[in-house]
């Protein structure tokens, strides 16, 4: 079922594709009755979800591509192989991230590394090559996954807070740049999500749920996909986390020092 923002079937490239809020991603816009190229660096799983969407909706097409997207050539790689298998992807989804809970210091710089060539020179290739041919057909719908985390300057996060602020505000900027192309960028903020990518166990997810700390992917997704079809510019779902985005870039550094002091440093 297409959504009523859409008259016909288009091809979305999602990555991160096979698991947490990616997988979401590919399920729901597979059950609008979109064609798919699932990207992820996790083969197994990647193969699983092609199957999975496969055997549910006979009638759509379903690619997938195995790749680490922190190599350098990463975003030529993938717009390549759109062109040799005459793919026009007309929805983008930035979704593939990482998360540790680490101070600056104690992080490996291999890791840090990661968080760089993922968030950030991934990101912005990405958007740059299929942005580049959305604008060319001018038409296009690219949606880049940040976090509440960006507007949080907080010890344990840094690395993950900074890159996903700069998701954000390269992708608000980019919404302004591509408007007239017929190009919309939306940057979706959710604030916490049931998933794994943070390593809180299933209990405790399913508990954050029923307690309304956390948001199921299917809502969060369902939500996401409705704001870039209507082409809005940012997603930031749930009234706490819209009070959050106000509040807390102003605590003060003494409650940054209390979560410094209760949870990193005991780690």
């Amino acid at each position: 079922m297409l959504s009523s923002h859409t008259k016909e079937p288009m091809t979305a490239l999602v990555t991160g594709a096979s698991s947490g809020i990616g997988l979401e991603f590919s399920r729901q816009l597979a059950a609008m009755g979109h064609h798919l190229l699932l990207v992820s660096n996790q083969e197994e799983a990647l193969q699983q979800t092609r199957k999975e969407l496969e055997e549910r909706y006979p009638g759509q097409h379903f690619h997938s591509y195995f790749i680490d997207l922190t190599i350098a050539d990463a975003a030529d790689v993938l717009y390549e192989y759109c062109e040799k298998e005459g793919l026009e992807i007309d929805i983008l989804v930035n979704n593939a991230g990482i998360f540790s809970f680490k101070k600056v210091l104690d992080t490996s710089p291999s890791y840090l590394n990661l968080y760089i060539d993922l968030h950030m020179r991934a990101v912005t290739q990405l958007c740059y090559r299929f942005g580049h041919a959305m604008a060319k057909r001018h038409k296009g719908y690219i949606l880049n996954m940040s976090s509440m985390s960006c507007w949080m300057p907080m010890p344990g996060i840094a690395m993950y807070s900074a890159t996903k602020s700069y998701i954000r505000v390269l992708s608000r900027a980019l919404a302004l740049e591509l408007k007239e192309e017929g190009v919309s960028v939306t940057v979706a903020c959710p604030g916490g999500i049931a998933t794994d990518l943070f390593g809180l166990p299933r209990n405790l997810q399913r508990l954050g749920v029923r307690l309304q700390a956390l948001a199921t992917p299917q809502k969060f997704v369902k939500g996401a996909l409705k704001r870039m079809f209507k082409r809005k510019k940012q997603y930031v779902n749930g009234f706490i986390n819209h009070l959050a985005v106000f509040f807390v870039p102003r605590l003060p550094d003494c409650v940054a020092m209390i979560i410094k002091h209760k949870m990193l440093d005991k780690k």
